[in-house]
This record gives C-alpha cells, sequence and structure tokens, in this order.
C-alpha cells in the first residue's frame, strides 16, 4: 500500500517518528531506530552531542544523516529565546539543516507547553526561514495559529510527556484534524501500541516517541511493536471500520437457512 507521509517537501513511508533519548548507549539507540522503521529521528540539541563535543561519542556516527532525516528538537528549552538560538545552532552543526521540531516548556513538573512562548519563538522561527514542526497542547485555535503562521506540522499532545497515559481527549485530537491543512502528529504520551493505533484510527498523520520505547523492558522489540501497531492503526483507518449499532447483527444472514 502506498499511503506516504509528506512534511516539508519531502516523502515518508513510516509515520513513526522517534526520540533518541533515554537509552542506555548509543548503540540502543541504533537499534532501536532500525526496529522501528522511522525515518525521521528527533535530536535533543541540548542534551545530544552532535558534534559540539569534539572528542565525545556522537549520536551522528550510529544514526547517521544519509539514511534519516535528523530533526532537531529544543528540548529543554522554557522561554522562545533559547528555543530560536537552539535552533540556530542545530542549522549551524547540521550545515544548513532548516526543519526542527520546537518546543518551549512551562514547567519542570509536567512538561506541559508554554504557549505564548511557542507562538512567539514559532513565528521567529518560520520569518528566519526555518521548517517548523511544533509541540503545543491539544488546543484547536492554537493549532489553527500555528498553522496559520506557516508550521509545516502542528504536534498536540495525546497526555504529558513521558506519562505513558495514552491520549486522553481525543475529541479535541478530532477538532485539530477536522480543520488542518498540515500533517497533525503526536507528541507525548503514548504508552502502549494499542495507545499508537488508537490515535492512528482517529486520523492523526504520525506519532512521535521516545520514552514508550527507550523505557520499555526491551526497547529494540517495542521498536518494532510500534512500527505494526502505526501501521495496523493506519490501515485500519483507510479501510473504514463497521458502524457501531446498540443490537445484535448475526455474522451470517438469516435468509436461506436449512430448515
Amino acid at each position: 500500500m502506498s499511503d506516504p507521509l509528506h512534511i516539508a517537501g519531502k516523502t515518508y513511508q513510516s509515520r513513526l517518528l522517534i526520540g533518541t533519548g533515554k537509552y542506555k548507549d548509543f548503540e540502543e539507540t541504533r537499534q532501536a531506530v532500525e526496529a522501528s522503521g522511522a525515518e525521521i529521528v528527533t535530536v535533543a540539541v541540548r542534551r545530544t552531542n552532535l558534534g559540539q563535543e569534539p572528542g565525545e561519542p556522537n549520536l551522528l556516527d550510529f544514526v547517521t544523516p544519509d539514511k534519516y532525516t535528523i530533526l532537531p528538537n529544543t528540548a529543554g528549552c522554557f522561554n522562545a529565546e533559547d528555543a530560536v538560538r537552539t535552533c540556530k545552532l542545530a542549522r549551524e552543526l547540521l550545515d544548513g539543516h532548516k526543519l526542527v521540531k520546537l518546543e518551549v516548556l512551562g514547567d519542570q513538573k509536567t512538561l506541559y507547553p508554554n504557549i505564548a512562548h511557542t507562538v512567539r519563538a514559532a513565528q521567529q522561527l518560520v520569518d528566519d526561514g526555518f521548517d517548523v514542526m511544533v509541540y503545543t497542547n491539544d488546543d484547536p485555535i492554537v493549532a489553527r495559529e500555528l498553522e496559520d503562521m506557516g508550521c509545516v506540522s502542528v504536534m498536540p499532545l495525546g497526555s504529558l510527556i513521558g506519562s505513558g497515559l495514552g491520549v486522553l481527549n481525543p475529541h479535541n485530537l478530532l477538532l485539530i484534524m477536522e480543520e488542518a491543512k498540515v500533517p497533525i502528529i503526536v507528541d507525548a504520551g503514548v504508552g502502549t501500541p494499542s495507545d499508537a493505533t488508537l490515535a492512528m484510527e482517529l486520523g492523526c498523520d504520525g506519532i512521535l516517541m521516545n520514552s514508550a520505547i527507550a523505557h520499555a523492558r526491551k526497547p529494540v522489540l517495542m521498536a518494532s511493536a510500534m512500527k505494526k501497531a502505526i501501521e495496523a492503526g493506519r490501515e485500519g483507518l483507510l479501510a473504514g471500520r463497521m458502524p457501531k449499532r446498540a443490537f445484535a447483527n448475526p455474522s451470517s444472514p438469516s435468509e436461506g437457512l436449512v430448515s
């Protein structure tokens, strides 16, 4: 089945985007990324060596830019100024790379997005020529504003980062997707393959996850499971589910029964 995902002018076959933090080492990261089938790999610029620390292990030696689209992110930023500065650093480290994932957090306890700073940073980055994928809450008004200013993907949370609680407010996601003309990628909260399948059945264009894989007892096996879950959810959406009924409907027709 040819059903590609389009982001910022590029085409991807996988709808799973995967983070690179929280693994025991870069080798486990590499194995998990390969098992996931992901083509877009996000990297926290402030926490991961991409060449800014000469002599230290470099993630790009394990997850290479010639094989994956590297998506630098602004994890750990709590104001617009730090987030914009981090994206500019990533552009320098990655030879002019324009695609970034913006997240501006509100506090350490919830890691909920600070929307005022997110909107401000997004506008500055778009104006500076970046292709911005943006982490936000599940507010359809905010999602529309971010799309209108030129963000290439809006990434509403399913639930809090690292919580594993799944999609807590599917109705808001549906409201966002109903109007969106850019890819809607669920970012944060997925804990199990069934969570991923549900999000895809709702109609999300893809899912970005890290903790659900990296914190599993067997991260590489979980990466493989998430790949299959997202594919199943997407195919289920495209196939179209049967209607729900408040009464029984026999699987076999009643006409022509042997008396």
